[in-house]
């Protein structure tokens, strides 16, 4: 792969990453054959069929996950990653010569190792550091709701009703009964309690002690700030597929440090926005690059104690998206920490180092060492433990999809800061974006089921829903 990026620099402009990305590959890093350099690279064109990134903390997951955005945001793939500490919002700037990483450089024959930023959209569904991202109670659906408010089987059973009672509302007229926000929500299931008797023969059994189950999880969700969350403007998914003016993709970075506080709203927030994707993105087969690539940092808390619907889901998700364009990359410590299921789905494969102290970690990397493609010239399981930080076992797809032969890898040096953004830098970064400020900075609040239960619930909207039932019976609508 040729190594220009530095060729401007003398004339004072800054080195272009595309010099990265050379017939339909990106650069991650080299491992050594012989003396020879080999570099290791993904193939674009596979890039879809998703991969895993697994390390123990500090051996160098985060920097792999900002060359893995540089290198696909250089080719035009736009990215979305959480950053979980801050340190990934460093690519935005442009980074430094340190030491450490020309000395890299030249270890892999990148001797005219050069630095630039990327361009970067901010995210925070608190609206704190980023654009506000917003969802639909409606939109999330009950399943992954029930997952985030950790409801048993029949309290998840009730919050079916309350979906299927407002879409009975809709399609008889009352098209201002959606569930919007919590308020919206909290207003639908004490309706659900209030008329228990009424609507058992049709919709089946609400019992009072779990609607206050219900209205009591809402509490809790709305203490942790899911408020925010659930509302409008919801985000539009296309918002996240977007080039920069110069051709690179756009970097989208979620603020994740205050979310991890609440994974549960973390991993249902990621898994909501895979089925968005999923369900809004066309078929488009197999491209010669992604159209996104979605890269999912602390993966094992989407798969900590999911119920089997939930698990079904990730699956189908993982395996058919990637039907539209969409590569998914899960970041977690282990490869035990991924269901057998969906690393069966994960092709392009980064195992950092693993640490052994106990005989449950020992069994972890004889398992971790098992899902390579073998090398006879290294021993796998035993390399997995001397793994320096910034060195990882690589095996990508390329040709027809098969494995590459595992290779011990140094991953190449961003180019991009490593190390995180000071407050007035990322506030620059987003007073630039002045197109999703416009369309996302205010909470938008209309008339939704909250009005609507508060308004039926008066005289004048008893006669008002009457006249609605009346209309509907000789096809005229009355709202």
């Amino acid at each position: 792969m040729p190594d220009k990026s530095t060729e401007s620099t003398s004339h004072g402009q800054l080195p272009d990453p595309r010099d990265y990305v050379s017939d339909g590959m990106i650069l991650i890093g080299a491992s050594k054959s012989g003396r020879d350099i080999v570099p290791e690279t993904i193939e674009l064109a596979l890039a879809n069929r998703h991969g895993l990134v697994t390390g123990a903390t500090g051996t160098g997951k985060t920097v792999t996950l900002q060359v893995l955005a540089e290198g696909f945001s250089a080719a035009g793939v736009p990215v979305f990653a959480a950053d979980i500490k801050g340190d990934l919002s460093g690519i935005a700037a442009t980074g430094d010569k340190k030491p450490v990483l020309v000395q890299r450089a030249e270890e892999i024959g990148l001797s005219r190792y050069g630095n630039t930023n990327f361009p970067v959209a901010f995210w925070d569904i608190f609206g704190d550091n980023g654009h506000p991202v917003r969802a639909t109670i409606q939109g999330m659906g009950p399943l992954l709701l029930s997952r985030l408010m950790e409801l048993s089987e029949p309290q998840e059973g009730v919050l079916n009703i309350a979906f299927r009672w407002a879409e009975d509302q809709r399609e008889d007229g009352d098209k201002h009964m959606q569930i919007i926000d919590l308020k919206d929500l909290r207003a639908v299931i004490d309706e659900m309690g209030q008329r228990a008797g009424e609507l058992r023969s049709k919709y089946g059994n609400v019992a009072p002690q779990t609607v206050g189950v219900i209205q009591r999880r809402l509490l809790v969700l709305e203490e942790q700030g899911a408020d925010k969350f659930f509302g409008e403007p919801a985000l539009d998914i296309h918002d996240f597929i977007k080039l920069a003016p110069d051709g690179r993709g756009m970097v989208n970075i979620l603020s994740a440090e205050k979310l991890m506080n609440t994974p549960r709203l973390y991993s249902t927030f990621l898994l909501w926005m895979l089925s968005e994707l999923f369900e809004k993105l066309p078929e488009v087969g197999d491209l010669d690059k992604p159209k996104l690539v979605f890269l999912f940092d602390e993966a094992h808390l989407l798969f900590n104690e999911a119920p089997k619907a939930v698990l079904d889901q990730i699956e189908r998700v993982t395996r058919l998206i990637r039907s539209k364009g969409v590569g998914v990359y899960y970041v977690t410590q282990s490869p035990a920490d991924v269901p057998d299921r969906v690393s069966a789905q994960l092709g392009n494969r980064i195992q950092h180092a693993l640490r052994a102290f106990t005989p449950k970690e020992q069994k972890a990397i004889r398992a971790a060492a098992t899902t390579f493609r073998a090398n006879p010239a290294l021993d796998t399981e035993r390399v997995i433990q001397e793994l320096k930080v910034g060195e990882a076992l690589v095996s990508f797809l390329h040709n027809k999809g098969e494995p590459s032969m595992v290779q011990r890898t140094l991953i190449r040096p961003p180019m991009s800061r490593v190390g995180p953004l000071k407050s007035d830098e990322r506030a620059a970064v987003l007073e630039k974006d002045a197109q999703n400020r416009k369309k996302y900075k205010d909470l938008v609040d209309r008339v939704s089921a909250y009005e609507r239960l508060n308004e039926k619930n008066t005289a004048v909207g008893q006669v008002k829903d009457k006249l609605r039932s009346f209309g509907n019976l000789f096809r005229f609508n009355r709202d």
